[in-house]
């Protein structure tokens, strides 16, 4: 059985939700339709020629790319030109274009914690560099009977539901008696047609947060017994998680510049870099953010960091930085290539627990413009 098209993005905004992603970034379905059977996903960093070719080839009905292909309204389409060819061939061979672009980068287990770990950040004290979305928090509250009680309370946990703070699955579970009375025609789990019910059941109450809220409810709905679920979901005012972009930590051992330097280009497979800053200087504490980073210079200098990992540094940026203190380490935009395999084997793995046979491909498409001589 092959995934629907809209079943395989709702599973990619599991890694990435759609809030998440800054005011105005050009995400979410760019072309084409999702309704439909999804036999292949091919996992891009951009959408070039080559890579539609590469969708082709492997019988692609989907790219998923981090990169937009449509960045301002379209006057019209015209074919002859180099965008317009590429939209032609897209919709020609029934291929859509779905985009995640920061949304990807601030989610946890995204872009920019890809490559926190691929430098050896620690995870105990990383931080964001710039805060973009504060979850809202809601209560759950559901009544259960007995016999159901944990196994409704193990979905909704599985589910995200149950967080406060460092915790998990934390609950509130008070004894009651429900009351009801099955109308004609119903079908209860519980009791008869026509004659009052009062079953032993369980009030649960629980936190979830704004971005696993639906998943929490549809969860706990697949895991309870009753025809007709009693709950309630309402808003409280308490701040959740926060999210951004960019990651700030301390790195498992001090090292110089020149060798941290040396340990990007192998971590991001890149023949060269961009250093800013003292070679010799000792690192303990380094900022990363995906693609270009250069307004993010002095966050990572208020933030402690010792160092800047980023692409598309200028020229008057990096003096700047030299003025303030800092070292900077721009290895190019194009190292968000970390993204392909990564989703793709994250997307693998979730369509393979719900049974469905649809793959997803990373691209293997070099898309870095730049030629190093």
């Amino acid at each position: 059985m092959f995934a629907h098209g809209q079943t395989v993005v709702q599973l990619m905004e599991q890694l990435a939700p759609k809030h998440y992603a800054v005011e105005n970034d050009k995400i979410g379905l760019q072309l084409g339709t999702l309704q439909k059977e999804i036999k292949k996903v091919l996992i891009a960093l951009d959408v070039t020629d080559e890579v539609v070719d590469e969708a082709i080839e492997i019988g692609a009905e989907l790219i998923i790319a981090h990169h937009a292909i449509i960045y301002r309204p379209i006057a019209k389409l015209d074919t002859s030109t180099p965008a317009g060819k590429l939209y032609e061939k897209l919709i020609k061979h029934d291929i859509a274009v779905y985009i995640a672009h920061t949304n990807l980068d601030v989610a946890e287990g995204g872009i920019n914690d890809w490559m926190g770990d691929l430098i050896g950040m620690a995870k105990d004290g990383r931080a964001c560099l710039e805060d973009v979305h504060t979850d809202k928090l809601y209560k759950l509250v559901v009544f259960v009977p007995q016999s159901h009680h944990e196994q409704v309370l193990q979905a909704l946990w599985k589910a995200g539901a149950g967080g406060i703070g460092g915790y998990s699955c934390c609950s509130f579970n008070i004894e009651g008696t429900g009351t009801f009375l099955p109308k004609e025609g119903a079908q209860p789990f519980i009791g008869e047609e026509g004659r009052m019910e009062r079953v032993a059941e369980i009030r649960i109450e629980m936190i979830v947060p704004y971005s696993v809220h639906r998943r929490a409810v549809q969860a706990m709905l697949k895991a309870h017994p009753y025809e007709e679920v009693a709950y309630d979901l309402y808003p409280i005012d308490l701040k959740g998680r926060t999210f951004g972009l960019g990651r700030v930590g301390k790195l498992g051992e001090p090292v110089k510049l020149s060798e941290l330097a040396e340990n990007v280009k192998a971590a991001f497979d890149v023949p060269v870099v961009r250093v800013v800053g003292d070679t010799d200087r000792m690192i303990r504490k380094a900022a990363v953010l995906g693609g270009a980073g250069a307004k993010y210079v002095r966050h990572a200098s208020f933030a402690g960091a010792d160092v800047l990992i980023t692409g598309d540094i200028d020229y008057h940026t990096a003096h700047d930085a030299i003025a303030a203190g800092m070292t900077i380490i721009d290895p190019g935009h194009n190292i968000e290539k970390i993204m392909k395999p990564r989703v793709a084997e994250w997307l693998n793995r979730e369509l393979a627990e719900r049974k469905y046979d649809t793959i997803a491909a990373a691209s293997a498409i070099s898309t870095e413009p730049f030629r190093f001589i």
